[in-house]
């Protein structure tokens, strides 16, 4: 498998930020935060098991949202808006060794957005921010029997976000500033399978982010439940072109703690899946692009619309 038939089919296990639920609702007993640890289906179109041969590579992720509603709990409208533009710069290095028999490598990201929000009578946004930065020291890929692939790995998300809800709550946004990312730390196990065949690419990559510590601030503490993500891949490619379809989903199995100057409320329990078209093209040069679209089609406690995201990969 030559890295140009690759296409780079594999980066970072896990790059965050998903456009979750807003950032302040009617008061502080409904504070919710901005982000959720995991940008949807921003892998889809990949090999979530396999690796690239050894080498250094280079991806760019230009991911666009517009999401023009926000549905509750029970899954019912609620007026708003949402949309991002986040650039994810990621650097893999498979430095070709071997680990219980299989491929190593580790890689790193720091992704940027520029958010607007018009939710729940909050206007913000119209300003750029860094995300937490992410680290992943490991992955492994096994190549097994029959065209099959698995990959197992660790994401870590650091506390270094430029801004965030503990920002807003301190009062020390202004000019409709929006949070960037997360004030805490989250660790992610990652692991997918790929099946690899006559240019087939059948793929389910599956990440379970686990936040380390709540966000405290102003007799708020907000702590995120654990929340499950995946994403799905059916292409083909011929020649040069690779089409096909993508889909995504993201669960909460338990609602977010939320305490208020030491007062219980109910906290949020994120459900979304989503799901559309694949087309990606391989230069002559080494360079990849692939262009996908995703539609919201099941939501709860979540931002629901469209996605789009332009992947550009190279080898270095």
């Amino acid at each position: 498998m030559s890295k140009a038939s690759f296409k780079m089919t594999a980066t970072l296990s896990a790059v965050a930020l998903s456009m979750a639920a807003t950032v302040v609702l009617a008061g502080p007993a409904k504070a919710e935060e901005l982000w959720d640890p995991y940008l949807r289906g921003v892998f889809e179109g990949q090999a979530a098991g396999a690796l690239p041969p050894p080498g250094v590579y280079g991806e760019l992720d230009n991911y666009w949202t517009s999401y023009g509603n926000y549905l509750n709990n029970n899954g019912t409208k609620e007026p708003g808006h949402l949309s991002a533009l986040v650039e994810v710069p990621i650097v893999l290095w498979v430095p070709g060794i071997k680990i219980l028999g299989a491929d190593y490598a580790a890689a790193i990201g720091q992704p940027i957005d520029f958010t607007r929000t018009k939710l729940f009578g909050h206007t913000g946004g119209g300003n750029w921010g860094t995300y937490n930065t992410i680290l992943v020291p490991g992955m492994l890929s096994w190549a097994l029997p029959d065209h099959v692939f698995v990959r197992t790995g660790l994401t870590v998300l650091l506390d270094d976000a430029s801004s965030t809800m503990g920002d807003v709550y301190k009062g020390k946004l202004t000019n409709g500033g929006a949070p960037s990312g997360n004030a805490y730390t989250t660790i992610q196990p990652d692991f997918g399978v790929s099946w690899l065949y006559d240019g087939w690419n059948l793929s389910v990559g599956t990440h379970y982010a686990i936040p380390v510590s709540g966000n405290k601030s102003n007799g708020i503490n907000y702590r995120s439940a654990a929340q499950f993500s995946a994403d799905y891949t059916v292409t083909k490619t011929i020649g040069a072109w690779t089409a096909g379809i993508g889909g995504e989903q993201e669960n909460q199995f338990s609602r977010d703690t939320v305490t208020v100057n030491g007062v219980s409320v109910p906290g949020r329990q994120t459900s979304n899946y989503g799901v559309g078209p694949i087309l990606g093209y391989q230069f002559a040069n080494g360079v990849g692009v692939m262009g996908y679209w995703n539609h919201s089609f099941a939501t709860k406690s979540d931002v629901a619309g469209d996605f789009f995201n332009l992947r550009l990969t190279a080898a270095f």
